[in-house]
């Protein structure tokens, strides 16, 4: 066994809520967290993708850990933040910084992104991230947005490495070398959705769990939907898989976070809809198409 964190379930990657005035939003961070954990979800990562991390600055970051920590530590729930970047001096030294802070129980290291590095520079990264980090690693692969991908050879060398609990797998596809890994991943190692439109499939297949950014909105359903597919409910899970789509899909028409933000706000459950540039806010027709949608999931 390579880790003994519990990566099962529906863990949120939480946006990050900006004021009228464009500051960070620290009450608005504690009545998500609330909302979120009121409604069954197994944590909350902060300072991933979701989280608009790229555009915070260093005092910003640590004020939306310290809130989400102190949230999570409040209410026994669990943390994992986001530290990885192109650089493994960098991310040693932000993964190493989480030592001590209460209910943060995990990182999240993405692939080195612009650099392009070979699969065993990235695995060479992961590894001496792993090394130095008090708290268990999990892999982010999201070829998307890094230019570059582990196969299931890499992933499953990554599984048999101490303190790396598992990976958020964000590929587009349910392709062969995901499966492979679903096979054949050891005991301690979890595999976690990162596409939205796979979960359920992911689930049969017997991944863990998700970090789910769609999760912001339907969250009791997607925590319904992941209990099912933990349990072998296959039908039960299609079911919720089927009526949660059209939502998953409505809410990436723009660049993530933007509809995210802009449903919450509608909902009346942020200050502002706002993201930062180089994102802009999404329009209003989509919005209104997720909020459609949100109506008809939650039927």
């Amino acid at each position: 066994m390579t880790s003994d964190l519990d990566l099962r379930g529906v863990w949120v990657p939480l946006i990050t809520p900006f004021d009228a005035s464009g500051a960070v939003d620290a009450g608005a961070i504690e009545r998500l967290c609330g909302e979120y954990l009121s409604a069954g979800v197994a944590g909350i990562v902060a300072l991933g993708t979701t989280g608009e991390t790229s555009s915070l600055e260093d005092d910003e970051k640590r004020l939306v850990v310290d809130t989400i920590a102190h949230v999570c530590h409040s209410a026994g729930a669990r943390v994992i933040v986001g530290t990885g970047t192109n650089n493994t001096g960098h991310t040693i030294a932000a993964t190493s910084a989480l030592a001590g802070l209460p209910a943060v129980v995990g990182a999240l290291v993405v692939v080195p992104y612009y650099v392009r590095p070979s699969e065993a520079g990235i695995v060479a990264h992961m590894q001496a991230v792993a090394a130095h980090s008090p708290v268990p690693l999990v892999v982010y692969n999201i070829p998307s947005r890094t230019g570059r991908g582990l196969g299931a050879a890499s992933l499953l060398e990554l599984a048999r490495t101490p303190n790396i609990a598992g990976v958020k797998q964000a590929v587009a596809t349910l392709d062969a070398d995901t499966l492979e890994l679903l096979a054949n991943v050891p005991a301690g190692f979890g595999v976690l959705g990162g596409e939205d439109t796979l979960l359920f499939p992911l689930m049969c297949m017997g991944a863990a769990g998700t970090i789910s950014a769609a999760a912001h909105l339907c969250t009791e359903q997607f925590v319904a939907m992941i209990e099912c597919g933990l349990a072998s409910k296959t039908e039960d899970g299609r079911a919720h898989a089927e009526a949660l789509l059209p939502m998953v899909r409505a809410a990436y028409v723009e660049p993530n976070p933007a509809v995210f933000k802009g449903v919450l706000h509608a909902q009346g459950r942020i200050a502002t809809a706002d993201v930062r540039l180089p994102l802009t806010n999404a329009s209003e027709a989509s919005v209104d198409r997720c909020l459609e949608a949100v109506t008809h999931a939650s039927r």
